[in-house]
């Protein structure tokens, strides 16, 4: 049964919240600080939301001091050359700061200004990595959930036969790290997406909601803009997997490979069965980007009672906690919208993780509910965020202070057809 406690493991923890309804909020003890601990409170408390046994991810830690100490262990120097390798771990380049990025521990902006004595090279090459995710965020901020479908193009696919199969060594590793470890390098991001969808011809929506489950970096923004660029909804022009590439990012792998003298990806794939469509008018043009954008300034309306966090903005630098640090900090586990997610627990995981160091500094309230019914009758100060679950919610909040989103660039209102049509516009 996804998300069932583990017999003696929780035996020392309080009787776990009866599964709440919609309306009905609990508020969580705080998150421990050791591992296990949190790994126990996942367990205990937020049963029925995960769709695993609970676990940590063996390679990341949650919160904004681990997120200080990898930006500070990061060294751009020879990023251009080795941020596309696979194999062996030693190898790979990729500086392993997504997850941090993703939940704002580490805004784009730090980030950027952190790699800047770097080897030109290198710095430019990173700094177009953080743009790309600066673009998605753009993308998903302006079209929302129409990002679900083909921005350009549709791709028809269906769901048959594993399109991950495990008897492929280079599929089998890189689903494995996915499931256990919730991350990948980009190059084997690309893999698996391509092996899904263009070689497969299985469904991409059903692939990307794989990834999201699983990936500790996992936005729809970021998401769903990498597997539209990879199987050509987002370009017209799919991105081929093949034996090659594994070879020459992943040495060995193919030796190890049972399939090695019949493998079925040893020669290009055909392109697959893309159908030209008529684009969403707002990927040309946006008819309000100060809309898209969120305010420029903080709007400040009454006084605040706590400051209302969400898994987009948990950093010390989010504008609203910044603001206002001798107020409560409150984040609500979403019960409805993780009930259907059904999210791999080790993001809960890192997520309580963040919570628990954030609780070292400042006083912080965690509630298992709906954010709206968590925060009825209390004005809350918090940063907007760019994306259609924030909207949904704010409009039944009392919103007593909003503040900006720490955009890398702020959202323009020409085309996002492409990432190098939305540059030219910056």
């Amino acid at each position: 049964m996804a998300g069932r406690p583990v017999p003696g493991r929780t035996a020392h923890l309080p009787p776990p919240p009866q599964v709440t309804r919609r309306g009905h909020v609990t508020l969580l003890p705080g998150p421990p600080v050791s591992r296990p601990g949190v790994v126990d409170w996942v367990d205990h408390y937020l049963a029925g939301l995960f769709n695993d046994d609970a676990a940590a991810s063996p390679s990341f830690v949650g919160g904004q001091t681990a997120a200080d100490e990898a930006l500070a262990g990061f060294s751009v120097r020879g990023y251009a050359g080795s941020r596309n390798e696979v194999w062996p771990p030693e190898r790979r380049g990729a500086s392993r700061l997504s997850p941090y990025i993703r939940h704002g521990l580490l805004p784009l902006r730090r980030v950027w200004e952190a790699v800047g004595g770097g080897p030109t090279r290198d710095v430019a090459k990173y700094r177009d990595e953080l743009l790309w995710q600066e673009y998605a965020r753009h993308v998903y901020a302006r079209l929302g959930t129409a990002t679900r479908d083909g921005l350009r193009a549709v791709l028809r696919g269906e769901l048959g036969p594993e399109p991950w199969p495990d008897d492929m060594a280079c599929v089998a590793m890189n689903v494995a790290e996915l499931q256990e470890h919730g991350w990948l390098v980009n190059q084997t991001r690309m893999w698996l997406a391509s092996q899904w969808a263009v070689r497969r011809g299985a469904d991409w929506r059903q692939g990307e909601d794989r990834f999201f489950q699983h990936l500790l970096d996992g936005s729809r923004a970021a998401n769903r803009a990498g597997w539209q660029w990879t199987v050509g909804t987002a370009t017209g022009r799919p991105y081929g997997f093949s034996r090659r590439q594994v070879e020459r990012r992943a040495p060995g792998i193919c030796e190890s490979c049972g399939l090695r003298d019949r493998c079925p990806i040893e020669d290009w794939p055909s392109g697959p069965p893309l159908e030209r469509i008529d684009a969403d008018p707002r990927v040309r043009s946006d008819p309000d980007p100060d809309i898209t954008g969120g305010p420029r300034q903080p709007e400040i309306r009454h006084e605040p009672a706590a400051v209302w966090l969400t898994a987009e903005s948990l950093g010390d630098a989010d504008p609203a906690l910044a603001a206002h640090p001798g107020l409560p900090a409150v984040f609500a586990f979403d019960e409805p919208l993780l009930t259907g997610l059904q999210l791999s627990a080790k993001r809960l995981v890192f997520l309580a993780e963040t919570l628990g160091d954030l609780a070292d500094r400042r006083t912080v309230e965690v509630h298992r509910g709906d954010p709206e019914s968590v925060l009825a009758g209390r004005p809350v100060a918090t940063t907007f965020a760019p994306v259609p679950g924030w909207r949904r919610r704010a409009v039944s909040i009392d919103v007593a202070e909003l503040h900006p989103w720490p955009w890398l660039h702020r959202p323009h209102g020409t085309s996002v057809a492409s990432y190098s049509a939305w540059r030219k516009a910056l």
